[in-house]
């Protein structure tokens, strides 16, 4: 065959483990030249266009659309030079079949000797039969070393075969002796070696047993106690998850709350809309916090592991919420733009952010974050810290009250004031209490005072 130039799974992020083949924008036979689009790619941030990275023809597409969870290195496709015969590409022995990298969304087999595997654990109805459901890493522990989880009974709840017993599993074959089943006092009911006619009544001696396989939900009737639906995590719900734990573990959060008059900016703000100036209060929200972070550098910093690492740009990090998750877009230099190119950074890069088509550059790096839930009603909130970040400022929404002032004529009244809260969440170990009291003092009067914007 035509010997082929293999096309592999990129990294197309720091953090990416796996991605999803979300559209192939190449047939097979199309030829391609460097630097043009070959497919759109899910990362665990957006949807990324590979490009290629060489000459030639898409000879075989090894990994079809949709695919999920394809690991990096993995072979996706193939090239061949110009001028060969495409159609006699020759496929590596490495190639295998690609719908091993990600595991179809199919039922698990009803064959007696157990089910499959490699089929994931769906909650199907086999009526006179107990299923094994695998948790994710057992799965990819027994599929590895190809072990059979019926030599063992499940230890997890639910009667899911954990990780802990793939492993057990596996040392006993590494002994060479076959895994031998104990009883167990659990709530779960042994794994049967054939089929019963019905199941088992529970070996333990719990009050409150629970089946092996949660029952199933039947239309038209009440959902039975521990039913439940599960729903698969995408690529970005899943390394949200991971960097939240990392945050709330390891950063020491210390938190500070501060009330912002904000009838200075809505007045400005009126101002700038008789001249067809659009601008929004958080707008200047990210104004004034780059302003501040200017008068204050020590709080412009990251954590490097070692110790607080001083940046010298100012990178505000904008929360935007999608479907698919929260996701952080960086506006570069933030403290030499002007309200209005702000605003129209911070609107271009929500609306890439919702659309899945941010690049690497617009959402790596930042220096200070900011998450604005005002426009959704909620009054106040904490915020988690986005490592190596040291900072993260939670804006609630503005509300009316009233405030007693003097007039001209030193006679007392009562005038109404927009207030909103600012909470900053900063890391204790490189922005203690005092600079992190006085970082608000100074956002506050910033904020209050917007025409000091314009002297930074």
């Amino acid at each position: 065959g035509t010997p082929p130039i293999k096309v592999l799974m990129p990294a197309l992020s720091p953090t990416m483990e796996e991605g999803n083949i979300v559209k192939w924008l190449k047939k097979e036979g199309d030829t391609v030249n460097a630097g043009d689009a070959l497919c759109e790619i899910e990362t665990d941030k957006a949807v990324v266009t590979m490009e290629s990275s060489d000459d030639g023809i898409l000879a075989k597409i090894l990994v079809e659309e949709g695919s999920k969870n394809v690991r990096l290195g993995s072979l996706i496709g193939l090239l061949v030079e110009g001028g060969q015969d495409w159609k006699a590409v020759e496929i590596p022995a490495d190639a295998g079949d690609p719908s091993s990298l990600a595991p179809p969304a199919a039922a698990l087999t009803s064959a007696p000797a157990g089910p499959s595997v490699s089929a994931p654990p769906k909650l199907e109805h086999h009526p006179g039969k107990l299923q094994i459901r695998l948790s994710p890493a057992a799965r990819n522990i027994l599929e590895t070393h190809g072990l059979d989880p019926s030599n063992i009974t499940p230890t997890g709840p639910r009667g899911i075969f954990t990780k802990e017993d793939a492993l057990k599993l596996l040392q006993e074959k590494q002994k060479g002796k076959p895994s031998e089943v104990k009883p167990v006092v659990s709530p779960v009911p042994p794994q049967p070696t054939a089929v019963p006619s019905a199941p088992p009544a529970t070996a333990g001696t719990s009050a409150y047993p629970r089946p092996a396989i949660p029952p199933v939900s039947t239309p038209g009737k009440p959902p039975p106690p521990g039913a439940f639906t599960e729903i698969p995590a995408s690529n970005i719900r899943r390394v949200i998850a991971k960097r939240l734990t990392e945050s709330k573990t390891t950063i020491p959060h210390a938190y500070a709350a501060a009330d912002c008059d904000i009838d200075a900016i809505l007045k400005l703000r009126k101002d700038l809309a008789k001249d067809d100036i659009k601008v929004s209060v958080n707008d200047f929200i990210i104004k004034a916090t780059a302003v501040t972070l200017k008068q204050l550098p020590d709080v412009n910093v990251t954590w490097g592991g070692e110790g607080p690492r001083q940046l010298h740009s100012i990178d505000i990090s904008i929360a935007v919420a999608t479907d698919r998750g929260l996701i952080t877009p960086v506006i570069k230099d933030v403290a030499a733009k002007g309200i209005q190119e702000i605003a129209s950074s911070a609107k271009a890069l929500a609306k890439k952010a919702r659309d899945g088509k941010l690049l690497p550059e617009e959402y790596q790096g930042g220096s200070f974050s900011i998450s604005n839930l005002g426009m959704f009603g909620i009054s106040d909130f904490i915020a988690v810290i986005n490592p190596p970040q040291a900072c993260i400022l939670a804006v609630g929404r503005a509300r009316t009250e009233l405030k007693i002032v003097e007039d001209e004529e030193g006679n007392e009244k009562l005038k109404q004031h927009q207030l909103m809260t600012v909470t900053l969440s900063s890391d204790g170990r490189v922005v203690d209490d005092e600079l992190a009291s006085k970082f608000l003092e100074t956002l506050k009067a910033n904020i209050e005072n917007p025409m000091r914007l314009a002297l930074f």
